[in-house]
């Protein structure tokens, strides 16, 4: 996966692969995301450096930090892009915040 953002703000993504799912559970109390195929853990780490709504982790099922760092850790892994995410994670946050917790 890799993204392009060139002199005329036009973000472009190049996604090599034909999907990938994000797979989302709870367990002991931590929002856990894989990616798939592949089954890499999603961390917060690298959409921490864009912005730091909640360096304690992911969150779903409400507005608010958990669910925005989610959006941007998501939306960032996914475009490889950090302009691109940080322009749009805003937009993609209420479906983080509408997600249903699955327990382990």
């Amino acid at each position: 996966m890799s993204g392009t953002f060139d002199d005329h703000a036009t973000a472009q993504t190049t996604h090599h692969q034909s999907e990938i799912h994000y797979v989302g559970s709870r367990k002991q109390g931590e929002t856990i995301v894989t990616t798939h195929p592949g089954g890499e853990r999603l961390t917060p780490e690298r959409s921490l450096q864009i912005a730091r709504h909640s360096p304690s982790g992911f969150a779903v099922g409400y507005r608010g930090s958990g669910p925005a760092q989610l959006a941007l850790a998501v939306l960032l892994d996914y475009t490889d892009n950090a302009a691109l995410a940080r322009e749009h994670y805003q937009r993609i946050r209420g479906g983080a915040s509408g997600l249903k917790e699955r327990t382990e």
